[in-house]
């Protein structure tokens, strides 16, 4: 039992010195290295368990001492008069009333100062220090002896003898083994886990110290030093008394009177003393513990104006509210009568405070953070895990049900103080513990392991300003479903001309914008002499390792006016669409104004063009995203809860060949509507997909194929048929007299962009809006080409994209690449 108790106790030492030994130490022991390494939510929930288990402690370190008071000076039961000294009445409440008043003076004395505590535990140790060398010479000095003794079963007294032997083996070897009985004060059985509750409670001082370390001159170098002294002199101390006793008392005397030691000591009054001195001792070392405890939690405001009064303090700085708080707490446990009776609760307390602070220094130690480096090293991660795994057992071979109903406490309160809790600057393990396993499992993502089985989109959004790109940026959150999302921004600076790097102070207001959007988003900034310059750092440099960004998404380039959607009175319609709550003050004024009218934009249409062209260059997917300014994703599932529609064009409209729909660019742009409606929020989504027939094409053919495509690739979709006869007549290369010879120039579209007729590109345009009869879509997919070899197109190529796409609703051209789809799990 000693061995378990101290496995325990060693271990949770060695991690309270290692903590305490890393740097500064404040008010509250346990509880400032708890909520200074896990955070204030878990730190709270423990520091106010471990102030209720200081509270309790006192109060079961008073019931001791008023059993043994009792025991010495109560009148025996069945006895109208007590003889001799036995004077005191013996019933529920006067015991009540010695308690208290023990315990009103452990208060008087914590509430002059810690420096009076101080004092009157070093007469108490000297005491202690005395009366233990009594007893170890009355093993020796005194003769054997008979020890008369009144067994109680039921309601019938018996007198019956113990045993003082003297030193002997038969004496041992009758001792050696538990053979556990009734409790001769409680007639409740005895078990290990019982015993160990009871016994566990004598070894709680370790956290003495480092509870009043705001009142030690130097508490690093005072609470390893005096922890582990007072833990090799108890231990040494236990283990002898165990032993000395197990040779010369017999089983009688040790399970009928819990004061043995009295009966054979060479001066009997001695004992007494010593168990009143120590009792008194351990009541105000907890007492005072919970004091520094809850000042401590009042002092950084976790309960807010719940625990605010124990803020206050005497001249001394003693906190002096928190003191009568802890006494009238204890003082209410007084209630529960015997020891027994709250040793059990007062032990899962403990243990569970002691597995949080090994908790708190195996989070250090596995963070490997550069900065927890103690002095005291005599500890590892695995001396931290042994605790903490002790701690738990003996807390749930103590009592399950005590364990479990005090481990639900604290969830509860680490709840209430998750939401409660005000901002803090301690910073938390859990942010270093993240990154040392995101940077191991990040350098196990090997790029050249990838594959196509499973592929998932990565995407890096360019945003010019995040105001009108609110609506945009949420759905690229839904698109992207459960891979990267990358916000890119482009500063048009020059650092060399800068006194500091303006981004540094842009980038708490965009990571506030990512947590007010509620979107699964990492930012990225960049200076840049131009937009595009910017866009090429950012899709070199975006992502780490395998997570790298390997789409692109652009707003379109138009000339419509941007939408404020962080105005300080957005419409309800934006807001609920959104979320954006209009006293966010840092959004509305840390971003600039949206472009008004026909203000020019930060980029010309060519540099625009040229962005494409980089980030195919680069082997980037791209895609173009329109009308997403009036996206509205409640209002498209608004249709009698029939769910809304994502059509999918995959032809090149731009260049009318109806058997192109298997492409790369046609696949990537099936698998990423495919992709959108798995998302939970667009489930009801119905992809359609339109392919487009000329009539000298086998129809049934093609359908049946494009059928069997979608089956092999797993992809439920409607197949529409669309006949676009007088539209591909509208095309140059129908107008051509030789279509054969024109072929190679057919095929090869970005050197003919300029051969394609406004007309044609309307009549495209008439085409898709037509398809809206039964229902508009909530999203539409087309094919975007590619841009033309000659740079003197660009402007050309973007007017064609602004035709074909005019007033189709929110709409997304992608030019894909990636090879994204396979038939083969």
């Amino acid at each position: 039992m000693f061995i378990v108790a101290y496995v325990i106790i060693v271990m949770t030492v060695l991690a309270v010195c290692a903590i305490s030994t890393n740097g500064a130490l404040d008010a509250g022991g346990a509880y400032y290295m708890i909520s200074r390494a896990l955070g204030p939510e878990f730190g709270g929930s423990i520091g106010m368990m471990f102030f209720l288990g200081n509270a309790c402690a006192s109060a079961l370190f008073i019931l001791g001492l008023v059993e043994a008071v009792v025991d010495t000076f109560g009148i025996p039961i069945g006895e109208s008069v007590g003889t001799g000294v036995q004077v005191l009445p013996r019933s529920y409440w006067y015991e009540f009333l010695y308690g208290s008043a023990i315990l009103l003076l452990c208060l008087l004395i914590c509430l002059v100062g810690a420096s009076i505590y101080a004092k009157a535990n070093f007469i108490i140790f000297l005491i202690v220090i005395i009366v233990l060398s009594t007893v170890f010479i009355s093993f020796f000095a005194v003769s054997p002896k008979n020890i008369p003794l009144h067994v109680t079963t039921g309601n019938i007294t018996r007198l019956v003898n113990g045993s003082f032997t003297g030193f002997k083996l038969s004496t041992l070897m009758e001792n050696l083994y538990p053979r556990y009985s009734p409790d001769y004060t409680t007639g409740r059985m005895m078990s290990f886990t019982t015993v160990f509750a009871v016994m566990f409670n004598g070894c709680t001082g370790i956290m003495a110290g480092s509870n009043i370390s705001g009142d030690l001159k130097n508490p690093s170098y005072s609470i390893p030093r005096g922890t582990i002294t007072a833990v090799i002199f108890t231990y040494i101390i236990y283990n002898l008394l165990s032993l000395m006793v197990s040779c010369t008392c017999d089983r009688t005397l040790l399970l009928n009177n819990y004061s043995f030691m009295r009966d054979f000591n060479v001066w009997h009054p001695f004992v007494t003393i010593g168990i009143y001195c120590s009792m008194i001792s351990a009541s105000m070392s907890n007492l005072i513990g919970a004091s520094r405890i809850l000042y401590a939690l009042a002092k950084d405001d976790l309960f807010g104006i719940l625990l605010a009064p124990a803020k206050k303090t005497a001249c001394g700085g003693n906190p002096w509210v928190a003191v009568l708080m802890s006494w009238f707490l204890a003082q209410l446990v007084l209630f529960a009568g015997k020891l027994n009776t709250i040793a059990a609760i007062v032990t899962i307390f403990f243990l569970l405070v002691y597995a949080a602070v090994d908790i708190a220094c195996l989070a250090l130690e596995w963070a490997s953070a550069p900065n927890f480096r103690p002095t005291f090293r005599y500890f590892t991660w695995y001396t931290c895990l042994l605790g903490v795994v002790g701690c738990l057992i003996m807390m749930f071979l103590i009592n399950a049900i005590y364990a479990s109903a005090t481990i639900a406490f604290m969830l509860v309160l680490l709840l209430v103080l998750h939401y409660m809790a005000p901002s803090t600057s301690w910073g938390f393990i859990t942010q270093a513990l993240i990154f040392h396993q995101v940077r191991k499992y990040l350098l196990m993502l090997d790029v050249r392991k990838d594959h196509v089985k499973f592929w998932r989109p990565q995407v890096l959004l360019m945003v010019s300003n995040p105001r009108s790109s609110v609506p945009l940026i949420s759905f690229v959150n839904d698109l992207k479903k459960s891979g990267l999302f990358v916000l890119g921004h482009v500063e048009q600076e020059n650092l060399d001309s800068l006194p500091s790097d303006p981004l540094q102070d842009q980038y708490d207001f965009w990571l506030h914008l990512v947590d007010k959007l509620n979107v699964k988003a990492f930012v990225n900034l960049t200076l840049g002499d131009s937009v595009r310059h910017g866009v090429q750092q950012l899709l070199f440099i975006s992502g780490l390792g395998g997570m790298r960004p390997n789409t692109v998404v652009l707003g379109f380039y138009d000339s419509c006016t941007p939408k404020d959607f962080l105005e300080e009175q957005p419409t309800a319609a934006t807001k609920k669409t959104i979320n954006i709550n209009s006293d966010d003050k840092d959004l509305e004024v840390n971003f600039p104004p949206v472009r008004k009218g026909m203000s020019p934009g930060r980029l010309c249409a060519k540099e625009y063009v040229f962005i494409i062209a980089d980030s195919i260059k680069m082997l980037k997917n791209v895609v173009l995203a329109r009308y997403f300014a009036d996206f509205d994703k409640e209002q498209a599932f608004a249709h009698g809860g029939k769910g809304a529609y994502v059509d999918v064009w995959p032809v090149n409209l731009l260049r009318p060949d109806s058997n192109s729909y298997v492409d790369t660019c046609s696949l990537f742009m099936l698998q990423m509507a495919c992709v959108l409606t798995m998302v939970r929020s667009w489930k009801r989504a119905k992809l359609r997909l339109f392919l487009c027939v000329e009539s000298a094409s086998p129809r049934p053919v093609q359908e049946e194929k494009l059928r069997q495509l979608l089956k092999d690739l797993r992809i439920q979709a409607d197949i529409e048929i669309v006949n676009w006869d007088a539209v591909a007549a509208l095309h140059w290369h129908k107008q051509t007299a030789d279509a054969e010879e024109d072929f190679e120039a057919f095929t090869n579209f970005p050197t003919n962009a300029n051969r394609i007729s406004d007309e044609y590109l309307e009549a495209v345009n008439r085409m898709i809006l037509e398809q809206n009869t039964k229902r508009p879509p909530a999203v539409r997919f087309l094919y975007l080409p590619r841009p033309p070899a000659d740079t003197g197109l660009y402007n050309r190529y973007l007017n064609q994209l602004d035709t074909i796409t005019r007033d189709l609703g929110p709409t997304l051209l992608v030019n894909g690449l990636s090879a994204v789809i396979t038939t083969q799990l």
